[in-house]
């Protein structure tokens, strides 16, 4: 299994941040390769997302399930059908605000995007290829891409929830091989 996990410090406490996180179908405004999200519940354990994917001459639908919350910090999930992968969303609250916070930040929290999965689980079926296009070649490809993805993704959403664009500041902490 490859592992990516990004972070980022948000000038929210934890239950704000939650709340936001929980919104899922919001997440295509986030990202360049996820075109629409299609939720099939309210957000608790059980509820299913189709999420539509496009990239190159690429469209895939991931099916995710939330599998377990534990709010105001928790909130995994996984594939369902597919590819091999899930992840969850962290949240930790900060006693201490870092210096990159705004002085005007009442409260802090660092987020974090975890996501685990086997790049080796898509196969035959499992997406639809051009013809005389090599699944290795996009395996190699979507590597890299993962990783911007996430990071384009964390910081669009920072931006979201203080309600102001500044410079956010990403860790990671794990990426892919």
């Amino acid at each position: 299994m490859d592992e990516l996990v990004v972070s980022t410090v948000v000038c929210l406490p934890p239950d704000e941040v939650y709340d936001f996180l929980t919104e899922f179908p919001r997440y295509a405004d986030y990202s360049e390769h996820l075109r629409e999200v299609h939720a099939h519940g309210d957000g608790s354990p059980g509820t299913r997302y189709d999420l539509e994917f496009a990239w190159w001459k690429l469209t895939y639908t991931a099916r995710s399930e939330v599998t377990a919350t534990s709010p105001p910090t928790r909130i995994d999930w996984r594939l369902v059908d597919g590819l091999d992968a899930g992840g969850r969303w962290r949240i930790d609250p900060l006693d201490d605000v870092p210096p990159e916070v705004p002085d005007d930040a009442g409260a802090a929290s660092r987020v974090f995007l975890e996501v685990e999965y086997d790049p080796d689980s898509v196969g035959t079926g499992t997406v639809d290829l051009p013809r005389f296009v090599s699944l290795d070649r996009v395996v190699s490809k979507v590597r890299p891409l993962v990783r911007s993805e996430a990071e384009r993704v964390v910081s669009r959403v920072v931006t979201d929830l203080e309600g102001r664009s500044r410079d956010v500041a990403l860790r990671i902490h794990r990426t892919p091989d």
